[in-house]
């Protein structure tokens, strides 16, 4: 029986005892304010790409937590006392927890898209990922998010790519290749890590970043004890796998002695090293975290980089996780820059853009899928305005889903990878600055 499952089996009153202690330990004062800031504007739901494909008001974001929220004004507000005393604030119940999981794990990628535009600064994306802790707690995550997360914590990878893999993965790539993947490197400037994604089914990324390392002359090695950057502990909303998943990478950054990790195309990789690894580390991290579309840009502002001229149109769709919600939205430009590209910018971008819906897990969420596609149409338009050559992103993620959506409305579009495209480029390798 898996974890879930035992999680599952317990009485109902058990379950929101343990939804309700993991909502407690995240009442933070940060999120009490956040919870009494709403004013019940309605701006976040025209920024949600499930409302606004839908135009189901279920999907505003700010109710998605309401479980959460209410959970919060019943036992930890300053009036707590006064609503369980008027009725107020009434009990959570197993049963409206099992109504809000659809709202809180299908129907939210964390994209923050409605973060970006509440005019009361509320976090609702982080808040959503709090919610998750309590509903984990419950047994309440979807079967299949919870099966992929479990499969992440006991065995490193959500999608099976264990360290055997990896190194059987890595000896045909450098044999197909003619490429060099140091392993296990006892010192290393650089800690390099990957998706699953990529290792299982965009391998020809493992091969662009080989060819970038080498060009640019860098000292770098994967380890496999910590190559795996998807945190799906993170997604699931279970924080102590969370926090088993980025100590593995950490400590292989610290035992070879890195001072850069580079994280993968994928954005909820990079939010849960960068931006809360410290968090669950417990001490600052002493290493610098880059998601690769920074280092690449790194490697231009260096003269490290030298790529031969690509005469095409071409448009770049912004990982939530890496430009809205990590800060990097200039990275990938700076490097389409150097490429000499014509971009055609999407009509929303950088911080502004769409999500792909895929985020979140939700695309590991098998009854999602029609809720998904549907709010991918809003991708599948802005692209197609465009009318450029050529689309890419920076994170295998969105490069799933995009290929779900190709496949699924027959579309005649695809997405590519930044990074290789930046590998399929290059020009005389470029000595170490």
């Amino acid at each position: 029986m898996s974890s879930v499952q035992r999680l599952v089996e317990r009485v109902g009153e058990e379950r929101v005892a343990a939804a309700m202690a993991a909502f407690a330990r995240d009442f933070t004062r940060e999120a009490a304010v956040h919870m009494d800031a709403c004013v019940r504007c309605g701006h976040c739901s025209h920024a949600c790409h499930f409302y606004v494909s839908t135009g189901d008001p279920k999907y505003t974001p700010i109710n998605k937590i309401a479980p959460f929220l209410n959970a919060y004004r019943r036992t930890a507000a300053p009036w707590a006392p006064l609503a369980r005393l008027f009725g107020t604030a009434k009990p959570v119940s197993l049963t409206e927890l099992e109504r809000w999981q659809e709202l809180i794990y299908d129907a939210c990628t964390m994209c923050g898209r409605c973060t970006l535009v509440c005019p009361m600064g509320i976090d609702i994306a982080a808040l959503i990922a709090r919610a998750r802790h309590g509903m984990f707690a419950a047994g309440l995550v979807p079967e299949d998010l919870g099966a992929v997360a479990e499969r992440a914590e006991l065995s490193t990878s959500p999608l099976g790519a264990t360290p055997k893999v990896l190194k059987e993965r890595v000896a045909w790539l450098e044999d197909e290749h003619g490429i060099k993947v140091p392993l296990d490197a006892p010192r290393a400037a650089v800690l390099v890590t990957l998706s699953s994604i990529e290792i299982m089914k965009y391998p020809k990324s493992l091969v662009a970043l080989a060819r970038v390392l080498e060009h640019a002359g860098e000292s770098w090695t994967i380890s496999t004890s910590g190559y795996e950057a998807t945190n799906f502990g993170l997604l699931s909303g279970n924080r102590d796998w969370q926090r088993d998943m980025s100590e593995r990478v950490i400590k292989a950054a610290i035992a070879c002695g890195a001072n850069t990790v580079i994280v993968p195309e994928c954005g909820h990789a990079y939010g849960a090293l960068r931006w809360e690894g410290a968090n669950v580390h417990g001490a600052p991290l002493p290493f610098e975290v880059l998601h690769i579309s920074e280092y690449l840009a790194a490697l231009v502002e260096a003269g490290r980089l030298r790529l031969e001229p690509l005469a095409k149109s071409l448009t770049f769709h912004d990982p939530c996780q890496v430009s809205r919600r990590g800060g990097a939205s200039a990275a990938p430009r700076k490097v389409l820059g150097a490429l000499g590209v014509e971009l055609r910018e999407l009509g929303d971008h950088a911080d502004a853009g769409w999500c792909c819906g895929g985020g979140g897990g939700v695309v590991a969420i098998k009854h999602a899928d029609g809720l998904r596609r549907g709010a991918f149409r809003i991708k599948m338009r802005e692209i197609e305005a465009t009318g450029a050559e050529l689309a890419v992103t920076s994170c295998a993620n969105c490069r799933q889903s995009f290929d779900d959506g190709q496949a699924y409305f027959k579309w005649d579009r695809s997405m590519g990878s930044l990074l290789e495209l930046v590998a399929g480029q290059l020009r005389e390798p470029a000595r170490a600055g």
